[in-house]
Order: structure tokens, then C-alpha cells, then sequence
């Protein structure tokens, strides 16, 4: 922990106004970025397959790209689909609901 202090710190005088900012942003060159977007990109290929291969390619990218490899089982997941609206009978105003109070229709 010492080190990692160490270059966060290097060449910081924490009285300055924007210490923070730099700290900040020493911090952020330590992050191996070029790697973790190569994996992220590998994570949403494999994502967008399973979901092609399931018939949920926007669940697929979608998933993995938030989730990253936990997102490959979305595609695996079962659909909610809305329940069944239910049948309207149109034969002389039966089965529809009455009007609502103060309509045209009486």
C-alpha cells in the first residue's frame, strides 16, 4: 500500500489547490487501460454470440457489456412475455365494459 502511495504521491505537494485532480490522475495511469478494453471487447463478442445463438442478440450485448462474463447467462434466462389479454366479444355491446360516467355513448 505504501507504494502505490508512493506513486500517487510522487512529485505532490498535498497543500497545492489541485493535489487532489493530480493524485487522481496518477492514480488512473497505474490502470492497465489498452487490456481492460481488449477483455471488455472479448466479453460483448462472446455475449453477442450466446445471445445469437439463443434468439436474445440485444439481451446478449447488452448483458455483457454491463455484467461482462456474468452477462452470458442472460441469454439462457426465460423471456417474461406480457399475460394474455383477454378476449373481447363484440356481438351487442356483450363481455365490454360499461361507459365511463359522463360519455357520449349511452
Amino acid at each position: 500500500m505504501d507504494e502505490l502511495l508512493a506513486k500517487a504521491m510522487q512529485g505532490i505537494d498535498p497543500a497545492e489547490p489541485g493535489a487532489f485532480l493530480r493524485i487522481v490522475m496518477n492514480l488512473m495511469a497505474l490502470v492497465p487501460w489498452g487490456q481492460m478494453l481488449v477483455w471488455q471487447v472479448v466479453f460483448v463478442a462472446v455475449g453477442a454470440l450466446l445471445g445469437w445463438w439463443r434468439g436474445r442478440l440485444k439481451a446478449g450485448i447488452v448483458a455483457s457489456l454491463v455484467l461482462g462474463p456474468l452477462g452470458w447467462f442472460v441469454p439462457f434466462l426465460p423471456r417474461r412475455t406480457p399475460p394474455p389479454l383477454p378476449p373481447v366479444q363484440t356481438s351487442a355491446g356483450q363481455g365490454l365494459p360499461p361507459p365511463l360516467p359522463g360519455s357520449k355513448k349511452r
